[in-house]
């Protein structure tokens, strides 16, 4: 991958077969974090065992990791077949926060694939593409240690109307950061895609933020740690999900902004002052008397490197013990 913004895959450059031909003795984890996605992670689930659990025995393990949802989140995705973890029920011990990047972190202690392939929940227009698509970098080349999705994005209103395109926190946000601080990555089409596969000899070894600053923390991180050609990109085709309101947007910004300073914190460039654990986050709604105040605390916090906590070793290798390739899930 360089900074020129080229596309090297396609999802169809592999099939579900040919990969579970080269898989080897290599376990795959697919890890969906959900909140209140009872309407779209049974489906999402669904497909994904039956093309490449049953179908094909690509994948060891579906694992949805519930964050504290309302709704029937934990039920459905464990109907349609996936072991469901709720993420404040993983290492009760180490806290639980609310957030992505807390779920995708708890994933870790409840998985054991080598290779491990992140979906969303919320997930409209897709297909188990997404997934073949994702790994077939990392089963075909072992300089690539992350990849990242590509795809059209339109967005759906509540009534599954296209209403523009997606991307908003990426074009404001996510994209000048790059430019600025890391301009080796400015050839990332998507950097805070939803979908990417990692190898976990990576993962392990990433402070996670507990939000939505995780996607461009492991791709900065991982760019860090392995240069930036460790990282592809795979051309998935299209995508949509249901359609964030814009008052939600401003936390999610918060949140990658923090994780950047994180990062630059640590790469030892100058920070005017350390950022706030909660940071507040003051927005308006717009009232017949006038302009109400509305301040949200946004957790902008990390987690450790997995393999800095203790247990994970042992427990991860026990793991392993107890997984069989196929149709275990």
């Amino acid at each position: 991958m360089t900074g020129g913004g080229a596309v090297e895959h396609r999802s169809g450059d592999w099939t579900a077969s040919s990969l579970a031909a080269r898989k080897g003795d290599r376990r795959i984890s697919v890890v969906i974090p959900a909140r209140d996605e009872g309407a779209t992670v049974g489906s999402i689930v669904e497909a994904v065992r039956r093309d490449l659990v049953l179908d094909v025995p690509l994948l060891d393990e579906v694992v949805v990791i519930d964050s504290d949802s309302v709704d029937q989140t934990y039920a459905v995705a464990r109907g349609a077949g996936a072991v469901v973890h709720r993420a404040r029920e993983i290492r009760p011990e180490l806290g639980t926060r609310e957030g992505k990047g807390e779920a995708l972190w708890k994933a870790q202690f409840v998985t054991s694939g080598d290779i491990v392939v992140h979906l969303d929940s919320d997930l409209v227009e897709w297909g188990t593409h997404f997934v073949t698509g994702l790994l077939g970098p990392l089963l075909d080349d072992d300089d690539v240690s992350l990849v990242k999705a590509v795809y059209d994005r339109p967005l759906l209103d509540a009534t599954g109307h296209e209403v523009e395109t997606g991307g908003r926190v990426t074009e404001l946000v996510a994209r000048p950061l790059l430019a600025l601080h890391w301009p080796e990555l400015v050839g990332v089409v998507q950097p805070l895609s939803g979908e990417w596969a990692i190898r976990r000899t990576l993962l392990q070894r990433l402070w996670m933020p507990v939000g939505y600053g995780v996607e461009i923390a492991a791709l900065v991180d991982t760019a860090r740690l392995h240069g930036p050609g460790a990282v592809a990109q795979v051309d998935l085709g299209r995508r949509t999900h249901r359609h964030h309101r814009h008052d939600t947007l401003g936390p999610m910004a918060v949140q990658v902004i923090a994780a950047c300073e994180a990062r630059l914190s640590r790469e030892g460039r100058p920070q005017e002052a350390p950022v706030p654990d909660l940071v507040p986050l003051r927005q308006f709604d717009r009232l017949a008397t006038g302009f109400e105040p509305r301040e949200r605390r946004v957790d902008v916090r990390e987690r450790p490197p997995a393999v800095n906590v203790e247990g994970y070793a042992a427990d991860l290798a026990g793991r392993a013990r107890h997984t069989h390739p196929g149709r275990r899930s």
